[in-house]
């Protein structure tokens, strides 16, 4: 058995993936998480522990499905899952060196392929270089699987090591070793989902500062903007070496503030530089509230409310859920209750 939806991680809990209706590299075939729970327990401060369903307490539960947490506490949950024949994935590794040509290898792969994923060099710009991952469930068992530890990051590196000349020499590094890995392989499935789990800590890799997560969909329509925002990180000197590229399906919303909708959807990571990052930032945001585009709330750390409003528009239609004696700094912060 299988989760039908896992986010780029797997250590995170069924309440959070509930909570913020998390998706995968399958959203153009299974949606994102909510879709796929049939059923939870919620301990409110109101009404004590109350079941919700599509059939019983509806609109609380589609409340609760990406309601970051407010509407209560998850106490448990049924969740479908999904039979598949063993640990494997028949994965296929493709280069690109333009967003035309990932565009034309997703319109290929969502048909027969269901998981689909792009890493992008983030310091190409406009037209930019990377590596498409398709792949599906192995109908063969294989051979004997066998978890791997991969090392652990003992302590923060120097901030100093995370310029834009390290990071340009490691993008162009990791593209040239995965172009030449180019075709069809069976791979385990937790390398396949879980790349970066494979480096413990591997969040010291960005200094005693850290970092900040942005990750923006931008309407199908709109390719320009995504250019936009490839062009303002590049000329920003502040590229990722994580740069995740999506084609979002069609699938409904599961719930009230549920992120995933049609479109491109981008998530980086960039080392924590105090002003100058927030700056970028600010910048990227008035790309995507132009667009109509959206912020994704569960990596986000300093949305405005004007982004928040152009990213959840139906906000409001939510605030009669929330648990009375439940909130956030993120809810204060971005709907200006103070």
């Amino acid at each position: 058995w299988f989760l039908p939806v896992t986010a780029g991680t797997q250590f995170v809990t069924v309440g959070g993936a509930i909570a913020n209706d998390v998706h995968g590299k399958n959203h153009h075939w299974a949606g994102s998480f909510g879709a796929h729970v049939r059923q939870f327990g919620l301990h409110r401060s109101d009404y004590g522990l109350v079941v919700c369903s599509p059939d019983q307490n509806p609109d609380m539960f589609r409340a609760t499905i990406g309601g970051l947490g407010l509407t209560g506490v998850i106490a448990w949950a049924d969740i479908q899952l999904r039979p598949v024949a063993g640990p494997w994935i028949d994965s296929e590794l493709i280069p690109f060196e333009s967003l035309a040509s990932f565009l034309d290898l997703s319109r290929e792969s969502d048909g027969c392929f269901e998981y689909t994923v792009a890493w992008l060099d983030c310091f190409a710009g406009r037209n930019p270089r990377g590596i498409f991952f398709r792949g599906n469930h192995s109908a063969e068992p294989g051979k004997t699987f066998r978890p791997k530890r991969g090392p652990k990051l003992p302590f923060p590196l120097p901030a100093w090591l995370l310029n834009r000349y390290t990071v340009k020499t490691f993008n162009t590094a990791y593209y040239q070793t995965q172009a030449a890995k180019k075709g069809s392989s069976l791979v385990a499935y937790d390398s396949f989902f879980y790349p970066l789990d494979s480096v413990r800590q591997w969040n010291l890799l960005y200094g005693k500062n850290g970092f900040l997560q942005y990750q923006c969909v931008i309407p199908d329509t709109n390719v320009a903007a995504l250019e936009e925002l490839l062009d303002r990180i590049a000329r920003s000197g502040q590229g990722s070496f994580l740069g995740v590229l999506k084609q979002f399906g069609s699938a409904p919303a599961a719930g009230m503030l549920s992120f995933p909708r049609p479109g491109l959807t981008l998530a980086l990571d960039f080392a924590m530089r105090g002003e100058r990052t927030l700056q970028l930032m600010r910048s990227l945001d008035e790309v995507v509230q132009q667009s109509g585009g959206a912020l994704y709330p569960a990596k986000d750390a300093r949305m405005s409310p004007a982004l928040f409003e152009t990213s959840f528009p139906r906000w409001r239609n939510f605030v009669p859920y929330i648990d009375p004696k439940m909130s956030s700094s993120f809810w204060r912060r971005v709907t200006e209750v103070k």
